[in-house]
């Protein structure tokens, strides 16, 4: 089946699902599934719009709310992660994923489904290892801190997720694994990102949790996004005793949704013929959320997960074949994922605004029913009880990593985002900045504009190409310049893995932006200036 993989979202619902349709028709086509890599922005209202971490000038309402409502319909059933950049308050309500949308599925915090047979892991959020450690505790409305907190990446979920034994196809973050840029064409990355070089030479770019993920899960693909470049790299891994032949993982990470830019992937893979046509629970990813239910911290009190140490009683929580059994027989054999989407919180009208809307703390009942139903806490339940009970300790309103805390289990902060001079992290100091010099901030770099939808899809993409015999490209430098033509060979390829065939083509805006032979790197006068800038500059800020 044919799997389409977008980067950075940012709220363009409408702009992707038309480029997927202009594909589908150009050549004639039927895309299956559509994955998103964060930066979702599932914004209903005005209170949801308050609990995106972006500055105030950038909190204008984009198209999802239109899908929520059911004015629109996704046409293409989407499958997403959060990012650094969304409603918290809303993704908050669905901890174990859920509905956010007819047609749309949010894989939670963490979460494992499958789809005709392909299986699909995700991890939710930015790393940042200050409140690695932590609960989920935040709770709308949020404050300063905890308005960035709530999507920052918890131990919890990474220990879940190497529970896993069995194979993964299809694994999404948002940031990148620290490290992957080693396995791809880091000359060639630089070029476009100047600004990652510090990192990237000092190791410090990406999200160490993601890469104990990778070499532990070791997926058939691994997509990403959050840097606003398409990077593809291949990651041999080393061969297990268990394995007749070692493991690859192929990794790509694309753009955001802008004209010109590669934010879009069509990658086809066989698919099981005979597996269910309806997205369902995974069944070994529910037998862990049970047992790992009692680890369940909901303060913000730093948690080591269990490890053998001699501390812990009990540290493999992975589960065996008769508890997967087992699971399946209380749920009659069938994991189909219940359509019970609702409307829970109230539209945005464009015709009557309301700004002095503001967030609530609200259960969700999707989330209640999937805790009932496999005997699971609801963590956003449990925050709102100890609200209620006074239980919740507030946090001070000051940058997290300025908090003396005990020692990460990182000795740096490895999320890409710490650096002073590194522009990949929207902060809300933005808000009392000016806009840049050069009148590069735009309004409608945020809101979709009406009057220009993309309706010249032939002036758009101009062009697709396919991919070559793999997304492998040499980490060698000395071999840099001969992968720049990476994506401009016009092969396809069959690789194998797990048993799997897949074929993969690359959807590539094409445009004039390298023909005048720009060179010079774009000045940062401030880390987040130009956050969502849609001018073709290859070294623009990344947010």
């Amino acid at each position: 089946m044919k799997v389409a993989v977008e980067g950075c979202c940012h709220g363009e619902l409408d702009k992707i699902y038309e480029s997927i349709q202009f594909l589908e028709k150009k050549d004639n086509v039927k895309v299956d599934l559509l994955l998103c890599c964060g930066d979702f922005q599932a914004v209903r209202n005005e209170a949801d719009m308050i609990c995106m971490a972006v500055p105030v000038k950038y909190r204008q309402m984009q198209t999802f709310y239109k899908y929520y409502s059911g004015e629109k319909k996704a046409p293409v059933l989407t499958i997403f992660i959060g990012g650094n950049h969304e409603a918290s308050n809303h993704l908050q309500e669905l901890p174990y994923g859920g509905w956010v949308a007819p047609n749309i599925y949010y894989l939670g915090y963490a979460g494992v489904v499958n789809y005709r047979g392909i299986r699909i892991g995700g991890l939710s959020g930015i790393f940042k290892p200050h409140d690695y450690k932590k609960g989920h505790f935040e709770y709308p409305p949020y404050n300063q801190q905890t308005l960035r907190s709530a999507y920052h990446v918890r131990n919890i979920e990474v220990f879940k997720l190497k529970q896993l034994k069995q194979h993964m196809d299809i694994f999404l973050s948002h940031d990148w694994p620290q490290g992957i840029y080693h396995y791809g064409n880091k000359k060639q990355l630089l070029k476009r990102k100047a600004f990652l070089r510090p990192e990237v030479e000092s190791n410090t770019l990406g999200s160490p949790a993601a890469t104990e993920l990778l070499q532990h899960l070791k997926p058939s693909y691994w997509f990403a996004a959050h840097l606003h470049v398409k990077f593809a790299a291949l990651m041999q891994h080393p061969k297990c005793d268990s394995e007749q032949l070692p493991k690859a993982t192929k990794f790509l990470a694309l753009d955001k949704c802008l004209p010109h830019r590669d934010f879009l992937q069509i990658v086809e893979i066989e698919h099981d013929p005979n597996a269910s046509e309806h997205l369902e629970y995974d069944s070994e990813w529910l037998a862990i959320l049970k047992a790992t239910n009692d680890l369940i911290n909901v303060t913000s009190k730093s948690w080591n997960m269990p490890e053998n140490n001699s501390l812990h009683a009990k540290w493999d929580y992975s589960v065996s074949e008769e508890d997967i059994k087992e699971l399946l027989e209380d749920q009659a054999n069938n994991l189909q994922i219940p359509y019970n989407f609702s409307q829970i919180a109230p539209v945005y009208d464009p015709a009557h605004p309301q700004r002095s809307r503001e967030p609530t703390h609200v259960i969700n009942p999707q989330t209640t029913e999937f805790c009932a139903t496999f005997g699971l806490t609801d963590l956003n339940a449990k925050v709102k009880q100890m609200e209620g009970e006074g239980l919740m300790e507030e946090e001070d309103e000051v940058d997290g990593a300025d908090n003396a805390e005990e020692p990460s289990d990182y000795t740096t902060d490895t999320s890409g985002l710490s650096s002073s001079i590194n522009p990949d992290e929207i902060t809300l100091d933005d808000d009392d900045d000016d806009d840049d010099d050069n009148g590069e901030l735009s309004a409608h770099s945020i809101e979709p504009l009406p009057d220009h939808p993309f309706t010249d899809s032939s002036a758009n993409f101009s062009d697709v190409r396919d991919l070559p015999d793999s997304m492998v490209v040499s980490s060698d430098e000395t071999q840099d310049s001969a992968n720049e033509e990476l994506d401009k060979s016009g092969d396809s390829s069959m690789t194998e893995g797990e048993g799997r065939t897949t074929r993969t083509k690359a959807v590539k805006r094409i445009s004039n932006e390298h023909e005048n032979g720009s060179s010079g790197i774009k000045l940062i006068k401030r880390r987040n200036q130009s956050i969502y800038h849609t001018q073709n500059n290859e070294n623009e800020d990344i947010e």
